[in-house]
């Protein structure tokens, strides 16, 4: 990095992205000041706290201190800033559109910062609202402040990895400098640089999440006529995805995909078309796949007690995928919901995840280990293939539990040897 310029970045947006991308920028040698209006946020952050969990984040943020400040004041972030980071949240509005009243009220805080040379939106945001920012910053003496696009593929878990060594790194713009300047600001990140025109990139983040919730949701498809023809989907899938031309990313069948990313960005894209007067079938039946599938296993178990009122169902992980403690849009919501209307009393564990006390948390009892969530159950659930599931006893848990009935919905486990222990074992796919 000898010789690398050191520029000064405005990080509009302390959440997942913000912190990851302003620790990443600091981690390349440029002075980072990331904004929240979070007092909370701030202060933890500024006692070194990280408020998400990430692996490999908050060692990023303490190795660089000396240039990474975290502020609640508009003037420092913007002082001697260079390129002001737009990434805060953009969550479905009512009408189904994306909520962007928190990029607008950012855009109007750069009104005077005339010494900006670019401004960069790293939110997920519809087609079309780059133009709009565009227009905004003409329309306040910014014409000569550059616009880019640069959308973020970061999956949780693995968010610091892939800003570093991402499959690739899209800027949108509408001119060759500013698309240059965001270019040398990753100069050291270990992928290629992929230029385009700000629609298109906007339009990149989008397709590529719904284009993997489209493998999830297909193979999840192809799970359920395993089931009905007794071809084994595990098989099916290894063998599907050994094909260069599909691969075996995503293929995995399970209780159905959630997050921060796919369900919003599936939806925004709908929505997006919907307002175009286009309806996209195929999105929309990935979709309805999705949230028929995390009722399947309620409707597993079911079949198998015959009333699911009176019994205490374990739910094995709550977080939508191991690894993070984020529990949005998480299949474990929809499955208590539907369990606690069905009559059951539902017990949960997960190593990370802290639901807040609202339904349908506030209604059932959580356990600090599996054994204890399973201990007199008359069915489990697993929800989230956390590791650390392979190492319950499972024999002495179907020795405690009311009737060892399991529904692996990640297909965690060998149905010949969990049948062997004496469970009544079900999975995706798998006769």
């Amino acid at each position: 990095m000898v010789g690398k310029p050191e520029r000064h970045v405005a990080v509009f947006g302390a959440g997942y992205i913000g912190l990851v991308t302003g620790a990443c920028l600091a981690e390349l040698g440029h002075r980072v000041v990331v904004r929240d209006i979070d007092p909370d946020k701030v202060a933890l952050l500024r006692a070194g706290d990280v408020p998400i969990y990430e692996p490999g984040l908050g060692d990023m943020i303490a190795r660089n201190k000396e240039r990474l400040t975290f502020t609640l004041d508009l003037a420092e972030t913007l002082d001697g800033a260079e390129i002001a980071y737009v990434c805060v949240d953009t969550p479905p509005s009512a009408s189904g559109d994306a909520d962007l009243s928190r990029l607008w009220a950012v855009v109007k805080s750069l009104e005077g910062a005339a010494h900006l040379k670019a401004v960069v939106v790293k939110s997920t945001v519809p087609v079309g609202t780059g133009a709009r920012v565009r227009a905004a910053l003409d329309a306040a003496g910014l014409a000569h402040v550059g616009y880019a696009a640069n959308p973020e593929f970061t999956a949780e878990g693995r968010a610091v990895t892939d800003f570093l060594k991402p499959d690739r790194i899209v800027i949108g713009s509408a001119d060759e400098a500013t698309a240059a300047l965001i270019t040398e600001l990753h100069d050291g990140v270990d992928g290629p640089v992929v230029v385009m025109d700000v629609r298109s990139a906007e339009m990149v983040k989008l397709a590529s999440n719904a284009l993997l919730a489209t493998k999830i949701s297909f193979i999840n498809e192809i799970a359920t006529l395993c089931e009905k023809t007794g071809a084994d989907v595990e098989e099916v899938a290894r063998a599907v995805g050994l094909d260069h031309r599909l691969g075996p990313h995503f293929l995995r069948p399970g209780i159905g995909w959630g997050g921060s990313c796919f369900p919003k960005d599936s939806e925004a894209l709908r929505q997006l078309a919907s307002n175009t007067g286009y309806h996209l079938q195929l999105l929309s039946a990935v979709i309805d796949v999705n949230n028929l599938q995390k009722r399947r296993a309620v409707q597993k178990l079911h079949d198998e007690l015959g009333t699911l009122a009176g019994m205490r169902v374990a739910l094995l992980g709550l977080t939508f995928k191991p690894g993070t403690d984020d529990m949005r849009e998480a299949p474990s919501t929809v499955l208590a919901a539907r369990l606690l209307a069905e009559g059951a009393e539902v017990r949960t564990w997960d190593p990370m995840a802290r639901p807040a006390d609202v339904e349908p948390w506030s209604s059932t009892t959580r356990h600090p280990t599996p054994e204890l969530a399973l201990a007199g159950a008359d069915a489990a659930i697993v929800v989230t293939e956390w590791p650390q599931l392979k190492d319950v006893d499972w024999a002495g848990a179907a020795s405690v539990m009311r009737r060892p009935v399991l529904y692996d919905g990640r297909n965690l486990f060998e149905p010949a040897a969990m049948r062997a222990l004496g469970y009544t074992y079900m999975s995706v796919g798998r006769p």
